[in-house]
């Protein structure tokens, strides 16, 4: 199939030249010029659209599952003739920007469909916000005075942790503070702040595709052992349809300044056209809820908005997320977001979580690659891939982080609409509603849960192999 082509943008003046990891491979988008040369001799598709939006500070969406190999050499070549030979047999539209960065969608078989966000290549610190540090102090140290010190400000505080952000003028003052805080008597630990991109929204599905995407639930009074809460640390969730928003706790805002165990009045039921990523998560938890306890169930969704309207959120918001869960009453966490930011401090808060008997579920990421993607790949995470018809799913995460499996697909309703969401975020969200739904009706532990998913729905990689699973 040829590319199709809407190429319709506004090129910037800035000169961005971006060399290819590998020392054979090079790749140089001129953008004061209008100009891209690339030698790439094995490369593929996914590190192509990363490397593009790192050169042109574009937004770039993907259809999932849109993966092949890429190998081109070409010199002072036009961006359109550029993206033809770079991005291969693939339909793509780049459309402008109002006051802001245009967008490049590459997709299959049609632009809505392309809702992956690609993030752009970085260095080797993995999205690390520069000019921040995470600064955890001992009892009894003043966090104002240490930031008047280094000429810092403190822009997030999660008391019960004596956990705090720090944000700096550049990197070198914040490079130079933490030097010196790692040998401070009063300091807990020291540590750097990463960036984790807003995961992708749902897209609409035609009517006559909408079979099973409506579906009920009642609403039963919890048992003696209490009420099992779902803490869903994720994107703002919407009102849901069938009669779903009794299943929705109010909501705790970390990206407008919420607190752990503060939760708002009344639960997140903003007013928007689409549905949020974290609208079609709650849907799927509901999904997976109503197969394993029949339709009645006393388990309710808690959720933790760490993004607000940004378009990324850090995980220090994340790290507060969880502790707002689990100071909300859950006895599951899910966290169908990521990145390649290994945070000492977010795993140190996860150690902490899950030791209180805590099951925590997170996505292992949509680029089909084998590298650590957290948190899922913290140890006490049950890192969760995508499944289609037995075989892993063509965009989903493999590597050895993983030991759960899902279908990836899920679709629900919003606002008389019917969406599709897919994805290793639906695995990680229906798994978390299993999870759920098994400690309600068998009054199981955290760990006899996660034995019991494992059992059911474990996977074992095997590189270069389709996975093992363990059956449904």
């Amino acid at each position: 199939m040829r590319s199709r082509i809407l190429f319709l943008f506004c090129l910037s003046l800035l000169a961005v030249p971006l060399s290819n990891a590998r020392a054979a491979d090079s790749f140089d988008w001129r953008t004061n010029k209008n100009l891209v040369s690339a030698d790439i001799k094995s490369s593929d598709l996914m590190t192509v659209l990363e490397r593009i939006a790192g050169a042109t500070h574009w937004k770039v969406y993907l259809e999932p599952g849109t993966i092949h190999p890429v190998s081109t050499k070409f010199k002072d070549l036009p961006p359109n003739e550029a993206l033809r030979l770079l991005l291969g047999d693939v339909n793509f539209a780049v459309l402008p920007g109002t006051n802001s960065e245009s967008t490049l969608y590459v997709f299959r078989t049609r632009m809505q469909r392309a809702t992956q966000a690609i993030v752009a290549a970085r260095d080797p610190n993995h999205g690390r916000i520069p000019n921040e540090l995470i600064v955890r102090l001992k009892p009894g140290a003043n966090i104002d005075d240490i930031a008047r010190k280094f000429g810092a400000r403190v822009v997030g505080r999660i008391d019960g942790l004596n956990a705090y952000r720090l944000q700096f003028d550049d990197q070198a003052a914040a490079d130079a503070a933490r030097k010196e805080l790692s040998s401070n008597s009063e300091v807990a630990s020291v540590d750097y702040n990463y960036s984790i991109t807003r995961p992708g929204d749902p897209m609409m599905v035609p009517s006559n595709l909408a079979a099973g995407a409506n579906f009920s639930l009642e609403l039963k009074p919890p048992s003696d052992d209490g009420k099992i809460i779902v803490g869903l640390v994720d994107t703002e969730v919407q009102s849901l349809c069938d009669n779903l928003n009794s299943f929705v706790l109010p909501s705790v805002s970390i990206a407008k300044g919420g607190q752990p165990g503060q939760p708002a009045p009344t639960p997140t039921t903003s007013a928007s056209e689409t549905p949020t990523h974290g609208t079609s998560m709650a849907s799927t938890i509901l999904h997976s809820l109503q197969q394993v306890t029949g339709g009645k169930t006393s388990v309710q969704i808690l959720p933790v908005d760490v993004y607000g309207a940004n378009q990324s959120t850090s995980t220090f918001d994340v790290a507060n997320g969880v502790i707002s869960a689990a100071n909300g009453g859950a006895k599951v966490i899910n966290l169908s977001l990521g990145s390649g930011g290994d945070s000492p401090f977010l795993h140190q808060v996860i150690q902490e979580v899950t030791g209180k008997n805590i099951a925590v579920f997170a996505a292992a990421g949509n680029q089909p690659v084998t590298t650590a993607f957290y948190p899922a790949a913290y140890p006490e995470v049950n890192a969760v891939t995508a499944i289609d018809h037995g075989q892993l799913a063509p965009y989903a995460n493999r590597g050895s982080f993983v030991s759960l499996g899902a279908p990836g697909d899920s679709m629900f309703c919003y606002n008389g609409q019917t969406y599709l969401s897919s994805g290793t975020s639906d695995a990680a969200s229906y798994i978390s509603g299993i999870a759920a739904g098994h400690m309600e009706t068998s009054q199981a532990s955290a760990t006899d849960t996660e034995n019991f998913l494992r059992a059911n729905y474990g996977v074992k990689i095997v590189p270069g192999q389709q996975p093992a699973t363990s059956g449904k």
